[in-house]
């Protein structure tokens, strides 16, 4: 959205500075002209301007047909790339593992501060460094085959924010691959202030009953959605406001249409119960 230029910079500087790949890069503004910032971006580096804020998995999916490889990466405007051999080594990671279908890296403060436990995509969080399949992601940075992306049906535009790594994750799943934390591969993110708000609320309940309408099959949508509110209710017992506002969003869940619904195959479902994360929590 144009509002971190030095953040901005950085990241791009650290795409174009990467060895033994060759990049295609754009800069989406989500209700923002890129071409007006300031410092001016590199003229290797192509702008869409949408005029209205679409919201984040929005943006990125406008921003796909503009770029042509065989991989595809995702960076936020505040993330960047310490290692210039980051996408050389994933794409490697690609090729030699084609199971893999989505890739997402460490996520470590450039300062040095501890990275939050959440950077982590899964319940048994151990050691940052440790890598392993996992069944959601970390959006700020994300290497994929391209096929496999346009597999998926790419991000989950309504949800505007919150949750779209998990159903990527999901419907990376379903395409017969898996998702992969990469502990080796590192990815820089300062520590932010975690503060909530009603809107974050509202967004994280209604996404949560929409990622399962939109991608379990029926039976288990009510057993995805009875889990997680039982968890934000223990969680936030003692947060009426924010359980307001939760309960806000998991009714708008019900209510409104949640996009397209493409429910994964009951075979991906014992592929991710085997690998230690059956889709009901």
């Amino acid at each position: 959205m144009g509002k971190r230029p030095d953040d901005l910079a950085r990241g791009i500087r650290s795409i174009l500075g990467q060895r033994g790949v060759v990049t295609d890069v754009v800069c989406v503004g989500n209700g923002w002209d890129p071409a007006t910032a300031q410092p001016p971006l590199p003229p290797e580096v192509t702008t869409l301007h949408l005029p209205e804020n679409l919201g984040i998995p929005a943006g990125r999916n406008r921003g796909v047909p503009l770029v042509s490889g065989e991989a595809i990466f995702f960076l936020d405007d505040d993330a960047f790339l310490p290692s210039d051999t980051f996408l050389a080594d994933g794409c490697r990671m690609l090729a030699e593992r084609p199971e893999i279908g989505l890739i997402q890296p460490r996520v470590v403060d450039p300062t040095g501060r501890v990275s939050p436990r959440r950077w982590i995509p899964r319940i048994r969080k151990g050691d940052p460094s440790h890598s392993s399949n996992v069944f959601s992601c970390w959006e700020g940075a994300v290497l994929m085959p391209r096929a496999v992306f346009d597999a998926t049906g790419g991000w989950a535009d309504p949800f505007f924010y919150a949750h779209e790594g998990i159903e990527l994750a999901w419907r990376v799943w379903d395409t017969g691959h898996v998702a992969w934390y990469a502990g080796e591969l590192e990815a820089g993110h300062p520590v932010i202030d975690p503060a909530r708000h009603a809107y974050y609320y509202r967004l994280n309940a209604r996404n949560r009953v929409w990622l399962a309408r939109r991608n379990l099959p029926a039976v288990l949508v009510p057993f995805y959605v009875g889990s997680w509110t039982a968890i934000q209710v223990l969680r936030w017992a003692r947060q009426p406001a924010a359980l307001k506002a939760w309960f806000a969003g998991w009714r708008a869940g019900w209510r409104e249409h949640p996009g397209e619904r493409r429910p994964m195959r009951w075979r991906t479902i014992w592929r991710m119960t085997l690998a230690g994360r059956p889709p009901v929590v």
